[in-house]
């Protein structure tokens, strides 16, 4: 018995890990028919964790970034178009119009654009040496500004990929500085006692931590960056300058379509946007969380790793309700973390009752609980591992707990 071709053409317009999976499920899940991509760097669809870790620290080869190989996609009858970029959208005749001057018909669209770095609005932000960490090339050339050591770095930006950054550069001999407007680093993330957590970790390594103070201008000679100076009035010598002040979604072809749009791509459970023959999935989708009871739109690698292979289902008619706690993950010095659970975005909002510590929190070894009404929102483990599936069982579960045994090392995470 011969079977019939399906078809329909799916577009995915993506070079990350959602695109990546999304196509490979698109196969596993048995679709015949054709799976285009489109990649605006000129290489293979990759995800970008390691950039700030293994690859910029050296750890890492950097061929582990990719997904697939390139005869995985041949393999796969998979058509990757690498080095192109999406201009429009139509949504009436079901077409895209690509940077190469040639257009491709859908039935179905996949949006997995990301999001990229967001500008630094200051005098001299052009200057050479200022970086900033979203693509490979960047983590290449950063790396290679900073492995030589001995050089001041001047980080802007106290968040995970600024203390990331932090790290790697001081664990090549750097002297670095880190610039952020909070009182610790990752107040808005972890708030101030485990912001403090992270600052000792860093200022023990050496880092001059630089607080309550924004970057107003980076000073140059001949092109070449030599300072940064601060709202507070100081003049910060800098030989290596590193933006990381967050990321902004890039939507604009999917606005322009006429899709809707509010800090993402606006998407339904099924991930489905505002026009029945589009979807959107990774950092770019912002959607409707039936667990959390939220809009929410997440800018780390777990979100991506399943959220691309659940638009997939979701294009071909399967039953999609997409519920993932978010999820990620850091690697600092000698500390490790992962983190599962939903704080609302801004923990500064105190949009949880109290934290809960499991541990031992002066050694770096414990597991933090955001609770809310006796039930646990969020979990961070520090220095202690196989517990992150138990925490985000909690998390789920919704069900109150009892503090005592929460914080009680003895009782077993499952037994809560």
């Amino acid at each position: 018995m011969t079977t019939v071709p399906d078809p329909r053409t799916f577009v995915i317009v993506g070079g990350g890990l959602a695109a990546a999976k999304a196509a490979e499920t698109l196969r596993a899940e048995g679709f015949s028919g054709r799976v285009t991509m489109i990649a605006a760097e000129r290489l293979l669809p990759y995800a970008r964790p390691a950039l700030s870790k293994g690859v910029l620290n050296g750890t890492d080869d950097e061929s582990s970034i990719f997904v697939h190989t390139q005869d995985w996609y041949a393999d796969n009858d998979i058509d990757l178009r690498t080095g192109v970029r999406a201009l429009a959208i139509d949504p009436e005749t079901r077409t895209v119009v690509l940077s190469d001057d040639t257009s491709l018909q859908y039935d179905k669209l996949l949006l997995a654009t990301g999001s990229g770095p967001r500008k630094l609005k200051v005098p001299g932000a052009d200057l050479g040496g200022v970086h900033c960490l979203r693509t490979r090339s960047n983590a290449a050339a950063l790396r290679d500004a900073l492995s030589g050591g001995g050089k001041n770095v001047v980080m802007i930006g106290g968040g995970w990929i600024g203390l990331e950054v932090a790290a790697a550069a001081r664990g090549y001999g750097n002297e670095v500085a880190v610039i952020d407007q909070g009182p610790v680093p990752l107040y808005a993330a972890l708030g101030l006692e485990l912001g403090g957590v992270f600052a000792d970790l860093h200022t023990e390594r050496g880092v001059t931590l630089m607080m309550h103070r924004q970057a107003t201008e980076i000073v140059g000679d001949g092109g070449a960056v030599t300072a940064v100076r601060t709202d507070s009035g100081e003049t910060v010598p800098a030989d290596v300058v590193v933006v990381g002040i967050g990321t902004v979604p890039m939507q604009q072809v999917a606005a322009e379509a006429g899709l809707t749009v509010d800090n993402g791509i606006v998407v339904d459970a099924s991930l489905r946007t505002s026009d029945e023959n589009i979807y959107a999935a990774g950092d770019i989708a912002r959607w409707d969380n039936p667990l959390l009871g939220r809009s929410m739109r997440v800018e780390h690698w777990q979100n991506a790793l399943h959220q691309g292979p659940a638009a997939a289902r979701s294009m071909l008619g399967q039953d999609v309700s997409y519920d993932e706690i978010p999820y990620f993950y850091t690697d600092q010095y000698d500390l490790g973390m992962e983190f599962v659970g939903d704080l609302a975005g801004d923990v500064a909002a105190k949009n949880y009752d109290t934290v809960v510590y499991r541990g031992d929190l002066d050694a770096r070894k414990f597991i933090a609980f955001w609770t809310r009404g006796g039930r646990v929102i969020a979990g961070m483990n520090v220095n202690i591992w196989d517990v992150n599936v138990d925490i985000e069982a909690l998390v789920r579960s919704g069900r109150v707990v009892d503090v005592d045994r929460l914080a009680d090392t003895s009782v077993p995470l499952a037994e809560l």
